[in-house]
């Protein structure tokens, strides 16, 4: 995926976290920075703030797929809390900031300090990447199916 802008490093970070992690694309939507602990190698899933399932608090563990997907998060992970100064109550996936441009008309102007209402720009972000692929649509559930699969293989408990 490309590198170009802040708006394409964060949407290929969000499909590294997906394949690393499993997690649903509401979760994905509404998590912060806090919530990511790359030392322990997971995600604290706290359901005061993520968006889970039935509300449940709980970890996930990063999954055995290779450096490339952690080294790219924790590049994201970086240039959030280092070059932006993000805390950790910022999103770890924020927005897309549309403000007037030169023309007079709305456009993307990078990044905004705000979570997704919704986790259909997740599901947007993975359509595209999918199409510049030339590959097939795969929603973000298809990757949890596929790591249930890798576990299953690999028999981790």
């Amino acid at each position: 995926m490309p590198t170009n802008t802040e708006i394409e490093c964060r949407n290929r970070a969000l499909i590294a976290f997906t394949l690393l992690t499993g997690a649903r694309d509401s979760a994905i939507a509404s998590m912060k920075l806090k919530h990511v602990d790359l030392i322990a190698g997971c995600v604290h899933q706290d359901a005061r703030d993520v968006r889970t399932k039935f509300s449940k608090t709980f970890d996930t563990y990063f999954f055995p797929v290779g450096d490339e997907p952690f080294r790219i998060v924790e590049a994201w992970v970086s240039h959030l809390r280092e070059e932006k100064l993000w805390g950790n109550d910022d999103p770890l996936f924020p927005a897309t900031r549309i403000a007037q441009g030169e023309n007079r008309q709305f456009e993307v102007s990078g990044l905004d300090r705000a979570h997704w209402n919704s986790a259909s720009p997740v599901r947007s972000i993975f359509r595209d990447a999918f199409v510049a692929a030339g590959l097939p649509y795969f929603n973000p559930y298809s990757f949890r199916n596929t790591l249930v699969r890798l576990g299953q293989d690999l028999q981790v408990t």
